[in-house]
């Protein structure tokens, strides 16, 4: 529409009717005469509303987002750092009750076989020694570390030592293909040498082709000259399966090893041998086999045609005619016997 004087004065004219009927829409209150037609446009522009405000409406939810996602983020990194450090809590308890737990079982091992012992943690597994079997602990030279130590834990033979550095030494694990170990069997000190088999049970050679060995049997360290690279009576494993000798001069066994090399943490190596051989004593104490019931005992009781109740050795017992709290029918010697006649209520 051009801007001219007729234009003016229509845009004039539409204002003053549009304040004509809202005057007259006010005083009219709700039986105004333009409530039909406010209602007929509710009714067109209605969903007209309603798309725009359901277009605008995210738009705005964004806008508010946005305006407190700051505060939202700085709340959620504040919570995923408590967990953070809730979990490495939790985490350090659990190993730290782990570590006080094994080091007293090493303890109290260490303390029955009287040996003198340095404690020390592994720290990594495997060293420059190939595919061998070893571990790295974290105790070397300065701890008095040697080559050729002992080394244990509260279950029982871990390995020795190879190498020692200032710091740290290498661990030559039991379960080795090149680690040999002379063993001697619990109470019958049957003598044999132990060679690890990677992740398969020890094998051990009998000197005794016919040594009386059996599923279950248990095996300790039989000892080096001077107690190096062994000391005597370290635990080394329990009897899995034992193989026939046929003729052989020497008989092998198979031994569960009593330590789980893949989860080894603290260790304890020997630097005093014990004065006297221990034997046996660091062998746990086996729990008792619990006793076989023995068998009840069963009477034979026979009736009589008179009702007399007679047992296997043909002495009256009773009599199925007597009534309770009557007296007792006489025995074989014709005194009254109150327990033969309980005896024979019971059996009627």
């Amino acid at each position: 529409m051009r801007d001219t004087r007729e234009s003016r004065l229509l845009l004039v004219l539409l204002i003053a009717i549009a304040f004509a009927l809202i005057t007259v829409d006010i005083r009219g209150g709700e039986e105004s005469p333009v409530d039909g037609a406010r209602q007929a446009a509710a009714t067109v522009f209605g969903p007209v509303e309603n798309g725009v405000a359901a277009a605008v409406d995210p738009v705005g939810n964004a806008i508010g987002a946005v305006r407190d996602s700051g505060d939202r983020h700085d709340r959620i990194a504040a919570l995923e750092h408590e967990n953070a450090a809730l979990k490495t809590k939790l985490g350090s308890d659990d190993r730290n009750t782990s570590k006080v737990r094994q080091l007293d079982t090493m303890l109290k091992s260490a303390g029955a076989g009287q040996y003198g012992i340095k404690a020390a943690q592994v720290i990594a597994i495997g060293a420059a020694q190939g595919f061998s079997w070893t571990v790295t602990i974290d105790a070397g030279a300065r701890d008095g570390l040697q080559r050729d130590m002992t080394v244990l834990n509260g279950e029982g033979l871990v390995g020795r030592v190879t190498t020692v550095g200032p710091n740290t030494a290498t661990v030559l694990l039991a379960n080795d293909p090149d680690f040999t170990v002379g063993t001697r069997l619990e109470k019958t000190d049957e003598l044999g040498f132990a060679k690890g088999q990677g992740a398969r049970p020890l094998s051990v050679q009998f000197l005794n082709g016919k040594a009386d060995v059996k599923k279950g049997d248990r095996l300790v360290t039989f000892g080096s000259s001077k107690d190096k690279p062994f000391v005597p009576g370290v635990p080394v494993g329990e009897v899995v399966r034992v193989d026939p000798s046929g003729g052989d001069l020497t008989r092998t066994v198979y031994v569960r090893p009593f330590v789980g090399f893949t989860k080894l943490d603290i260790v304890g190596i020997v630097v005093q041998a014990p004065r006297e051989n221990p034997r046996d004593m660091v062998l746990p104490v086996q729990p008792k086999k619990p006793e076989k019931p023995k068998p009840t005992p069963t009477v034979t009781v026979t009736a009589q045609p008179n009702g007399d109740l007679v047992d296997s050795d043909g002495k009256v017992v009773g009599n199925i005619n007597e009534k309770p709290g009557s007296s007792a029918s006489p025995n074989a010697s014709g005194d009254a016997d109150p327990a033969a006649g309980d005896a024979a209520n019971e059996q009627e």
